[in-house]
């Protein structure tokens, strides 16, 4: 019971500090690209490389944190990417020029295992049957955080100007590092560290990522399905502007982007809060990828050829949960395709594969926006479609070791 109690509040706390950090990511989502376009003249093409940066940074540094991680303890790796996220905050809060927007947001890349780090902190406390519920939690708090990040973001650009919102979010970064050195206990002992820097057997090298047959499937699913994600979160702002909120004033569109992703972040909580459980009952993890990935076509589908602001929130909250149910048995199902000593590694290999689908995505999305406000939409329905094949594929493969193994 004392053990159980302990892992309880790990679980807590972890999912405490993800959720005041998700706070101030999601505050700053809805007012960057109008930040870039107001203050800085930045065209759709350059402000969305702004993600492009990001990601690209992240993909580099993602496995190398996620092992560090392995290696070093996660509290320590936790901090130091927690800190550089405040860095980045005031970097863009005090931004005289594109280059320093660019700057900041290739610093939080490199320093931004902030998710990663907590997530394989996550599968330490937890129990492999219940690391699917266990990440959906962390869904769930991501959920809490765009409910009341874009709206707080958006609230303060309105009333205070667009400077402050990134005062405010690097104040809770910092808020986050605190927390973190004060209340979270290490999952690692030295005795593991030890041990995880010493283990060779199954690396999660480029080979053994081609050889690890499940791996590349899950690999491959997660890089289209997150492409179509990169197209939407690089331009739903400006999609915004103009096509939901079009003829609106600047505050009036800040303010209803800002609810459209509050709409997602409920969608997500909700689904993290009263479906994944029962859904884990009655399927599989690669079948509810399957729904996941369903509903998540019929969402951008809906973004792209009924653009009102009815449909608009319709699509988020179908959206949210199409990504609610999809992502964490994902994630969990990447976790069983290495060692235990590797889990922080893999899911480091997990973040850089969608960090890398994101980068691409993002880096084509302004100009596929400048051609058609909902263009990226329909490319993001037609990618999903596409990735049901190896989504299937993942099935039949799950549903063979099923049966090999009874």
């Amino acid at each position: 019971m004392k053990k159980i109690r302990q892992i309880d509040k790990r679980l807590l706390t972890i999912l405490l500090i993800v959720f005041v950090q998700m706070l101030g990511a999601a505050m700053i989502l809805p007012i960057l690209p109008l930040y870039a376009k107001d203050e800085f003249n930045m065209s759709p093409q350059v402000i969305t490389l702004l993600n492009t940066a990001f990601f690209a940074a992240q993909f580099l540094a993602g496995p190398y944190l996620g092992r560090l991680s392995d290696k070093y303890g996660r509290v320590p790796v936790l901090i130091l990417s927690q800190i550089g996220t405040a860095v980045s905050f005031f970097m863009l809060a005090s931004a005289n020029s594109v280059a320093m927007l660019f700057l900041a947001r290739i610093f939080d890349g490199i320093t931004g295992g902030n998710v990663i780090v907590a997530q394989a902190y996550i599968t330490d406390v937890t129990p492999r049957e219940r690391r699917t519920e266990a990440l959906g939690y962390t869904f769930a708090i991501f959920g809490l955080g765009f409910i009341f990040g874009p709206i707080i973001g958006g609230s303060l650009a309105a009333a205070f100007g667009p400077r402050v919102p990134y005062y405010f979010a690097a104040a809770a970064a910092v808020a986050v590092v605190l927390l973190t050195y004060f209340t979270l206990d290490e999952t690692l002992s030295e005795e593991q560290r030890t041990a995880n820097r010493k283990f060779n057997r199954g690396g999660i090298g480029p080979v053994e990522i081609l050889h690890n047959a499940p791996l590349m499937l899950i690999l491959v699913v997660a890089f289209i399905g997150q492409f179509a994600l990169g197209l939407l979160q690089a331009t739903f702002a400006l999609y915004g502007d103009a096509v939901l909120f079009a003829g609106r004033t600047a505050q009036q569109v800040t303010l209803g982007v800002s609810i459209m992703l509050a709409i997602v972040g409920l969608g997500q909580f909700l689904t993290q809060a009263f479906l994944i459980r029962p859904a884990l009952r009655r399927f599989d993890e690669a079948r509810l990828v399957i729904i996941g990935l369903t509903l998540r076509t019929i969402a951008l589908f809906l973004f792209a050829a009924l653009a009102t602001i009815l449909f608009g929130a319709i699509a988020s909250m179908l959206f949210a949960i199409g990504m609610g149910l999809m992502m964490p048995p994902l994630q969990s199902l990447s976790t069983r395709t290495v060692a235990d000593e590797l889990r922080g590694g893999v899911l480091g290999v997990y973040q850089s594969t969608i960090s890398l689908s994101i980068i691409i995505s993002t880096a084509i999305s302004g100009t596929i926006f400048a051609m058609n406000p909902t263009a990226p939409y329909w490319i993001g329905g037609v990618l999903s479609l596409l990735v049901f094949f190896p989504a299937l594929l993942l099935l039949r493969q799950q549903d063979r070791a099923l049966v090999a193994s009874k």
